[in-house]
């Protein structure tokens, strides 16, 4: 039947580009669209998206992808959102026109601002779960209200909105004037309680923002507003799941249950384990925020963040021109010397958890006479590994729960090197969904499940996966270990 809403759309907003996606009833992805953005980074190493390039992407990614699906626009039940966390955008509520470019998630210029709420950090962390840092919102905000006459002028008047990605998007495609955002993005602002589930009061004065400038924050699955996409829907659709990537990842991966975890491959990475419906506070490094608020509670995770995991990839072809593509970092890592040893430490803009040193560097160390192209590519390859492993060892401690089990997604996980090197060294079994587009299939199976056309228990029965398992003695990991412990020691700046 031609018009029945058999379909779910949704947009992955990422760090690199946009995705439009298509499940069909059974949850099985039908057609994808991709289109990319600009990078902005400036001479001061400022790293900006343009928040309009964003939304028009967002707008044809979806025209696009209904298209490629075969599918008409009225046989959409439903949409979900999953977006790039922490990066930060300001606007006019009365035009909708940004009134600078996004600062992105990675950009570090807040260091400054985050620097002078040392004394709170504590008290910070305690109410938000987040461990004082120039990556949030909070002091991307305040830089913002700082640094940009029009912000403070909008403030003043009681037209500036402030918020992350997809309330940004949400504003837009809604087209109301009261904006919304869900738990799990407004839990990364460093803004959020997360014991009281509302804004701190405290913490936004001490950082000056107000609150009639921030998004209302609702349930995951709640009904957003009603979108209908710039026309191309003839009635509008609900807009019903919204999360950030990395928690549509845990979703996606049916990580629903305390105790399960996953990692997200990407330009950065997360490792995420559900925590249950208490939030715990990490003394080791790793944050707490709420997984998603779902049929009226929430859910809480551990999570650690990495800065540069396939960016590294990125780097190695496009800065460094040691590789064509992606695809040739497993062939060389396969064929360098297994013997080598060395290492590199991604501190390109700092390091982040669990280290949280915003002023170190980058470095490769271990390096001798014989290491040549292919070992560089390897150890920039097994730190990605490294950094995940960092992770999975504090979850396991701070938990207090075994992992055996690690589920993960993203483009860098087609790396069977990759894959098998990270089973290794962090001891689990890696489990790899055929369907990488976890974080838009976590949102559209959010999305789905509000809308009626899902069933929670049955929907991932559709997915399949390939295994990885460990196979690497104790000594040897130990020795792989040990020699990446003592890498991280030398760019560590507050030793």
């Amino acid at each position: 039947m031609a018009g029945k809403k058999d379909y779910i759309l949704a947009v992955d907003q990422s760090t690199q580009g946009t995705k439009g996606l298509v499940f069909d009833r059974l949850g099985r992805l039908v057609a994808r669209a991709d289109r990319p953005h600009r990078q902005i980074i400036d001479e001061n190493g400022y790293v900006e998206h343009d928040p309009m390039e964003i939304l028009h992407n967002t707008l044809a990614v979806c025209a696009d992808v209904i298209s490629k699906a075969g599918i008409q626009p009225q046989q959409v039940a439903a949409m979900g959102i999953s977006n790039q966390r922490e990066t930060t955008v300001a606007w006019n509520k009365e035009t909708g026109q940004p009134v600078m470019n996004a600062i992105v998630w990675q950009c570090a210029r807040a260091a400054k601002v985050a620097e002078k709420h040392k004394e709170e950090a504590e008290a910070i962390r305690r109410a938000t779960g987040i461990v004082l840092s120039p990556y949030f919102p909070a002091a991307k905000m305040q830089w913002i209200m700082e640094h940009v006459p029009e912000a403070e002028k909008l403030d003043r008047e009681g037209k500036l909105a402030m918020g992350t990605v997809d309330a940004w998007l949400v504003f837009n495609l809604t087209r109301e004037k009261s904006f919304r955002t869900d738990y799990s993005n407004a839990s990364r602002t460093q803004l959020f309680n997360i014991h009281t589930l509302n804004w701190d009061e405290d913490i936004l004065k001490s950082f000056g923002i107000s609150p009639k400038a921030l998004p209302e924050v609702v349930m995951s699955d709640s009904v957003f507003g009603t979108t209908d996409l710039n026309g191309l829907f003839d009635e509008p659709v609900p807009i019903c799941g919204v999360l950030g990537d990395s928690h549509g990842a845990l979703f996606g991966q049916n990580c629903r249950k305390m105790g399960e975890l996953k990692a997200t491959y990407g330009t950065g990475s997360s490792v995420m384990m559900n925590i249950g419906a208490e939030p715990k506070l990490s003394d080791n490094g790793l944050v707490t925020s709420l997984a998603w608020g779902k049929s009226g509670k929430v859910e809480y995770v551990f999570e650690g963040n990495l800065n540069y995991t396939g960016a590294v990839i990125s780097w190695l072809k496009d800065e460094i021109g040691l590789i064509e593509s992606a695809a040739d970092t497993c062939s060389m890592a396969q064929d360098a010397n297994p013997e080598d040893r060395t290492y590199f430490v991604p501190a390109f803009t700092g390091l982040g958890s669990p280290y949280w040193d915003p002023d170190a560097t980058g470095m490769f160390t271990g390096i001798t006479r014989t290491t040549g192209r292919k070992e560089l590519v390897k150890a920039c390859v097994e730190c990605i590994a490294y950094q995940i492993t960092d992770l999975i060892e504090l979850m396991r401690q701070d938990a207090d729960l075994p992992i055996q089990t690690v589920r993960v997604d993203g483009g860098p996980t087609a790396n069977s090197y990759l894959m098998q090197f990270q089973s290794d060294i962090a001891d689990c079994t890696i489990q790899i969904p055929q369907l990488q587009e976890l974080s838009g299939m976590g949102a559209a199976y959010m999305a789905g499940i509000s809308a009626g056309l899902y069933d929670p228990e049955t929907i991932y029965d559709c997915i399949e996966y390939t295994k990885y398992e460990p196979d690497m003695t104790p000594q040897a990991r130990q020795q792989h270990l040990t020699g990446w412990k003592d890498a991280v020691k030398q760019v560590i700046t507050h030793r």
